[in-house]
């Protein structure tokens, strides 16, 4: 599974976090950004924008269908960008063909990943658990589900996979740089 950054799409080597809900791609992401001294692009936060709601708000009002259009909008857009950055998708991002071949064309992916548990616990705090709609049933047999449905599209779009399950956010942004190699 491992490919070299130089393997990747080296005409816009973007660095790009994909994984399920609470694995840590926009803390990760906007650290290793720092780090790397790039832009921090994530694809909800293009979508929240382009629709003028939060994705919780587009789900309720237009449903998973226009969100996941939206979506590809998203990530087309970040993977054009000609400006190296590093992007975190949403948790679906992976699902759509057209999403991955982007990412692995425009950038080296790494997939974040953390057991359903831990994944719960970090998403299910609070307010943060009201803006994930796909959450709507027991936050960890949701992100089982989740996690069985979506494993073999993060396999096939990752260069890398880290886990982020029990370690400190240093530790994975060392790590996801150390695969991205830099």
């Amino acid at each position: 599974m491992t490919r070299s950054i130089d393997d990747a799409g080296s005409d816009t080597p973007h660095l790009v976090l994909v994984g399920l809900m609470g694995a840590g791609k926009t803390t990760v992401g906007y650290q290793c950004a720092k780090r790397l001294s790039r832009p921090f692009v994530d694809t909800d936060d293009l979508v929240q924008t382009a629709a003028g709601m939060t994705v919780a708000e587009l789900f309720a009002l237009s449903g998973e269908g226009r969100f996941r259009a939206m979506e590809r909008e998203a990530v087309g857009d970040a993977c054009a960008s000609p400006v190296p950055a590093v992007i975190a998708c949403g948790g679906g991002a992976v699902l759509h063909a057209d999403n991955r071949r982007q990412l692995k064309r425009s950038g080296f992916v790494v997939w974040l990943q953390a057991p359903p548990e831990v994944l719960a616990d970090r998403v299910g705090r609070g307010a943060d658990r009201a803006e994930r709609p796909l959450l709507a049933g027991g936050p960890v047999t949701t992100l089982e589900r989740l996690a069985a449905a979506r494993a073999s599209a993060y396999e096939a779009v990752a260069d890398a996979v880290v886990d982020t399950g029990d370690r400190s956010v240093p530790e994975v942004v060392d790590a996801v740089l150390e695969e991205y190699g830099s």
